[in-house]
């Protein structure tokens, strides 16, 4: 018996107990994204999106048909297939190319998509004259633009125009006592074949070789986009740990510091920062002549970085992320303007594999007192998140975890800077928050990476990009509404394999009853779809 239903609503469901099912979810991942993985039947669907990805890594519509049909526990539905072949068909019909006489020129296969296109008018403005009746020129400037616009009107181009090499600049991979694990080479040789795209791995898994692996094999000089300053210097230190760059090579390009070097780590939001409505550190993008840009952590690309993306389609772009999921509905624009999904590993696998540590995650339920369930109900609406995120119940339940831990390295995690303040006084641990200056974050970072600090509080500027290893134990008191990649940022934190092969905790504590608990089902959603279950128990059973 197989191991797939397909319905015509475009969800699949697979039977993970089956055994034909890991061929199955090799065969459809492609072109069905992932939406919820409980324990014994994971459901995918299928969006154009997903479908159009799938076009752009070189599959065709013939592969996806046969995946459906060969594992199809009963027949697909008719109309099902016809709209796969039909969708993944408008990809492609529509080019975007170079021309000696012309420049930037966008072609047709049918010449009607190309009058639909012409008389667009979300298009005004992006395209030139009409060279003939297949072909009509493109305003170099307008390549990024375009390629948004058409994804929005359901005629997705395929970019042939090509890259510019770039300055040459020769980057090697050290040899000394490690190698690129298998996946990662495939990361790196998968998106050098496209030249433009985005690799995804869970956190921990190494993203960062990932890039030196993309940049040592585009030889060119290189343009990083991170997080923050923290990110910066891990970078820097990653890059001259495992490549052949020295430190006259790296340049830093940060609130602190302009250095425009081969090699060139910039902060998103010194990009984005404006001065009098300006931005004014767009020159960095014209400074060299870049032959590869590097997003890390590009789910969190901000809106002016995307607009300036737009004008960098000739460079080569290579997006890191441990999730595609943006919680403004964005994934079309990473699609269009970095470029397509060339790789992605499910984080189960990767934990199956050892690559990264097992996570035990669970959820502790805390009641409200009687007067503070009174205040949550008569609170305006906008504060009550804010109320019940930070009930004191929490402060207890906190408290006997870190005991419960004491011997292994403990982050507590949260949003809001009152709480945490009083949580690392009472637990007599320091707390990195926004206004804590870079230099005394690195001296906390180190300490609790030699053991020195057994505990760590952590606002949300450690969601991301921090490199701790020896972190063993999240416990998360508040988040940010019902954000789906904190959740897997945070847990992320912990995903480091561990030197004796043990398991990571992540606990989440919430507030039953209220917004708090709302929040929590949506924003652990993303976990239970890597297959990540949460157990639940009750504040009172932790304390007794």
């Amino acid at each position: 018996m197989s191991c797939l239903i397909v319905q015509s609503d475009k969800t699949l469901l697979l039977e993970v107990d089956h055994e034909s099912a890991a061929e199955c979810r090799r065969a459809i991942a492609p072109f069905a994204e992932l939406e919820r993985a409980p324990e014994h039947v994971h459901t995918y669907r299928i969006t154009p999106l997903a479908l159009w990805n799938a076009r752009a890594a070189g599959h065709d519509a013939e592969q996806a048909v046969d995946a459906l049909m060969g594992f199809s526990r009963f027949p697909v539905p008719q109309g099902l297939l016809v709209d796969i072949s039909e969708t993944m068909d408008r990809y492609g019909r529509l080019t975007l190319d170079g021309d000696p006489a012309h420049g930037l020129v966008l072609r047709s296969s049918d010449r009607a998509v190309l009058e639909e296109v012409v008389r667009a008018k979300k298009l005004r403005g992006m395209l030139g004259e009409r060279i003939d009746d297949d072909t009509v020129a493109v305003h170099p400037s307008e390549r990024g633009n375009l390629k948004q616009a058409l994804l929005k009107i359901g005629w997705p181009a395929e970019d042939l125009a090509g890259y510019v090499d770039g300055e040459a600049h020769e980057i090697d991979l050290a040899e000394d006592g490690w190698e690129l694990r298998p996946y990662q080479r495939e990361a790196a040789e998968s998106f050098q074949a496209g030249g433009s795209g985005v690799v995804v791995l869970p956190c921990g898994a190494g993203k960062t070789i990932v890039g030196a692996a993309a940049m040592a094999m585009t030889g060119a000089t290189t343009l990083i986009l991170v997080t923050n300053t923290i990110s910066v210097h891990q970078w820097k230190a990653e890059l001259l740990r495992r490549t052949s760059l020295t430190e006259d090579e790296i340049g830093e390009y940060s609130g602190s510091r302009k250095e425009i070097r081969p090699v060139t780590i910039a902060t998103y939001q010194v990009m984005a920062a404006r001065k009098k409505g300006v931005h004014t550190h767009l020159e960095l993008f014209e400074a060299r002549d870049w032959g590869l840009v590097v997003y890390d952590e590009v789910h969190l690309l901000p809106a002016p970085i995307f607009r300036m993306t737009a004008d960098l389609q000739a460079r080569r772009r290579l997006g890191l992320t441990a999730t595609l999921v943006r919680e403004d509905g964005r994934e079309g624009d990473v699609f269009s303007l970095i470029g397509p999904k060339r790789f992605d590993a499910p984080w189960k696998d990767m934990e199956n594999q050892g690559w990264i540590a097992p996570a035990d995650c669970v959820e502790v339920r805390v009641d409200l007192s009687d007067a503070e369930r009174m205040a949550y109900a008569t609170a305006e609406p906008e504060d009550r998140y804010r109320f019940c995120a930070s009930t004191d119940a929490k402060n207890r339940v906190v408290d006997a975890l870190v005991e419960r831990h004491a011997e292994e390295q403990v982050l507590v995690i949260g949003s809001f800077i009152d709480q945490l303040d009083e949580l690392g006084e009472t637990l007599g641990a320091p707390v990195i928050k926004g206004d804590t200056r870079n230099k005394e974050r690195e001296r906390l970072y180190d300490a609790f990476r030699s053991g020195e600090l057994r505990t760590l509080v952590v606002s949300k500027v450690a969601n991301f990009s921090i490199d701790l290893p020896e972190a063993g134990v999240a416990v998360q008191v508040s988040g940010s509404f019902g954000s789906r990649q904190e959740e897997a940022q945070r847990l992320g934190r912990v995903l480091r394999p561990k030197a004796d092969g043990g398991s990571a905790r992540f606990y989440a504590v919430v507030a039953r009853d209220t917004l708090d608990q709302d929040y929590a089902a949506h924003r652990q959603r993303f976990l239970a779809e890597q297959g990540y279950a949460y157990q639940i128990t009750d504040a009172a059973e932790l304390l007794a």
